[in-house]
């Protein structure tokens, strides 16, 4: 027998899921087209030559890659097999449009995309190899003010799905690059050291410290890291009262474990503090040990934590050196990111969706009414009812034979469908229909006429 599972890591996903999955890709998308952005869709494979050099060694790995096929596929030649790779993520695809169409779009071009991407990656809680991207990117201006719209889109979507404890953690990789220098770990290895610091929220410093090693990067160097670290975390702790009551003084202080250069004053002066300036809500925190894993971010970094959910919600940076590996003009971008997967398994462990039907603001069921089939006869007066209540904006479902109405209302119970319009030989004499509330068990006779209002 063939197996039914899909294969691991992808998932299938029925009506309930959709319906989830669906009102929380709706609230994204009205919320960042309230701030102006524009809808755009790539396709899913990518030539392999425009994502391969992007994400670093580790994203490499981890890229579906897909053979050459007919004639292009010659095993004796010993060539590469693979031309055509599924997209990692939506960033880069992003990098290639704008290069493309650069003629075509405005100077400073706002985008969100909602598209599933897909990496090679080991299956975990809320981990996927094929998994949804909600992304939002501003391109073409190197202001705060692109920082500040983002995390404040961001803020807004998690907090009308029903998040309140939610943090933003902010970076810089110009400081984490100024961290790394001052441990003596050279600049060829910083793109694997924070590679492994990415991991540090998710595995642990005895992880991370062993992870160093095998990436050839000293016990010593990375213990002096860890140690600045937890001096950091020390003065965040002793200065900020509130968590997220966040000021010039602490970044002040972190210049401490900096090498007072002019530049690394201006990294925290200029843009982290403008960025805490132009946001006006009270979940973001400074984290100098926020890496990011993928090697094409170069300014201030992002990531979302909530408490019960080891990794992040989402995240994202600026990569103003990204687009100009398609063209010769550098153009700065800067974007943020939200997982679909891990946001929907939050939601779902902690009961929100059922508070939201219980709202009512999210549908559990398939329609808003069941029409019975009282015989072969009766067809089409119940099709016409159907259509009669759909024209009045109410979704109809029609039992596809005649049945014992005991199987048809049993039938509406298990879709969770509230009413049931039952046309027997009476009520058609009568020009009537016969509606059963299924919550309640009452029933009543009412006009054809006064049916759709009386459901709605």
């Amino acid at each position: 027998m063939s197996k039914t599972q899909p294969a691991r890591g992808m998932r299938d996903f029925l009506p309930a899921d959709i319906r989830k999955r669906n009102y929380v890709i709706n609230i994204i998308r009205e919320v960042y087209e309230s701030y102006g952005f524009e809808p755009l869709e790539t396709p899913a494979i990518e030539n392999l030559e425009t994502l391969t050099g992007k994400y670093g060694e580790e994203g490499n790995q981890l890229m579906f890659k897909i053979l050459k096929r007919g004639e292009k596929l010659d095993l004796a030649r010993g060539e590469n097999l693979a031309d055509l790779a599924l997209r990692y993520d939506l960033t880069v695809p992003l990098a290639r449009v704008v290069a493309n169409y650069k003629n075509e779009l405005p100077r400073f071009f706002k985008r969100y995309q909602i598209q599933p991407v897909w990496r090679a990656d080991r299956p975990a809680r809320g981990r996927f190899r094929e998994f949804y991207q909600c992304d939002v990117d501003a391109i073409g201006s190197h202001s705060m003010v692109v920082e500040a719209e983002l995390i404040s889109a961001v803020c807004e979507i998690l907090t009308r799905l029903g998040f309140d404890d939610f943090t933003i953690r902010i970076n810089h990789r110009e400081v984490l690059r100024s961290l790394l220098n001052k441990t003596g770990i050279p600049e060829s290895q910083h793109s694997d050291a924070l590679v492994a610091i990415d991991k540090l929220d998710k595995i642990g410093r005895e992880s991370v410290s062993y992870e160093f090693i095998q990436r050839g990067i000293s016990s010593e160097a990375g213990d002096k890291l860890f140690d600045l670290f937890e001096q950091i975390s020390q003065i965040v702790s002793d200065k900020i009262k509130d968590r997220f009551n966040i000021n010039g003084e602490i970044l002040l202080a972190l210049t401490t474990f900096l090498d007072y250069q002019k530049g690394e004053w201006n990294v925290l002066e200029n843009e982290i503090i403008k960025i805490l300036e132009f946001s006006t809500n009270n979940h973001l925190l400074v984290d100098p040990t926020l890496a990011r894993g993928l090697s094409y971010y170069t300014g201030a970094i992002f990531e979302i934590q909530v408490p019960d959910l080891a990794g992040s919600l989402g995240g994202g940076g600026r990569y103003d050196g990204l687009i100009g590996m398609f063209g010769k003009e550098q153009i700065p971008a800067c974007g943020f990111s939200l997982g679909l997967e891990r946001i929907v398994v939050v939601m779902e462990e902690r009961g929100m969706f059922d508070k939201l039907i219980a709202d009512g603001k999210l549908k559990d069921d398939s329609a808003d009414v069941l029409i019975t089939l009282w015989n072969e006869e009766s067809v089409g007066e119940s099709l016409k009812l159907a259509g009669e209540l759909r024209q009045k904006g109410l979704r109809a479902l029609v039992y596809p034979e005649a049945d014992k109405l005991g199987k048809q209302f049993k039938y509406a119970s298990q879709l969770n469908i509230p009413f049931v319009c039952v046309l027997g030989d009476e009520e058609l004499a009568a020009n009537k229909v016969t509606l059963k509330n299924m919550t309640t068990g009452t029933q009543e006779k009412f006009l054809r006429t006064e049916v759709a209002g009386e459901i709605k």
